[in-house]
């Protein structure tokens, strides 16, 4: 049976002490055995919007990570072969760095990257990562972003660190900017 989480707008999660409602449901099915993980989440904006809140690093500084963490981008070349890496660092001062490359970066359809979080006690759990952007019908988007881990433990590992209620925490700051964006 799939892990899979499925929310309606009236259901919320908590982070950090605090309840979140989400706007759009997001979905994480994680089949038990397998090294990928699939997330799908609508957006209430246009396919270029939320592309380039994905690609701009002064937008994507604005919504990735839970409330509560500031990030710092130090590189982010949203092109074919660039690097990106940022810094995010919560009230106590701790420091969380993540750091990729992106391998295919096609507007406004899809970028495929690597991923990896720096914190580990060893380098080289890198996870790829395939995120799809495709229109919906009254300028919406459908965003699909599976990714593959080098093992079922490291995709494990990840589910079990609360990146689920992080993960939606991100999702509905991209919500707050795209809403900001398209006033």
């Amino acid at each position: 049976m799939a892990n899979e989480s499925q929310k309606s707008e009236k259901s919320a999660s908590s982070q950090g002490g605090q309840v979140l409602k989400e706007r759009n449901p997001t979905r994480i099915t994680a089949e038990p055995g397998k090294q990928e993980m699939v997330i799908i989440r609508e957006f209430d904006a246009p396919r270029d919007l939320v592309f380039r809140a994905h690609t701009d690093p002064k937008l994507y500084e604005q919504w990735i990570g839970p409330r509560g963490l500031t990030t710092t981008i130090e590189t982010f070349e949203s092109r074919n072969g660039g690097n990106w890496r940022y810094i995010q660092k919560d009230r106590d001062g701790n420091e969380y760095g993540f750091h990729g490359m992106n391998h295919d970066v096609t507007p406004p359809e899809r970028i495929i990257q690597t991923f990896e979080y720096e914190g580990l006690p060893e380098s080289g759990h890198v996870i790829l990562q395939e995120a799809k952007f495709d229109e919906l019908p009254d300028n919406r988007t459908k965003f699909t972003a599976r990714a593959v881990f080098l093992s079922v433990e490291d995709r494990d590992g990840m589910l079990q660190s609360d990146m689920e209620a992080g993960m939606k925490d991100s999702f509905s700051r991209l919500d707050e900017l795209l809403e900001r964006l398209q006033k």
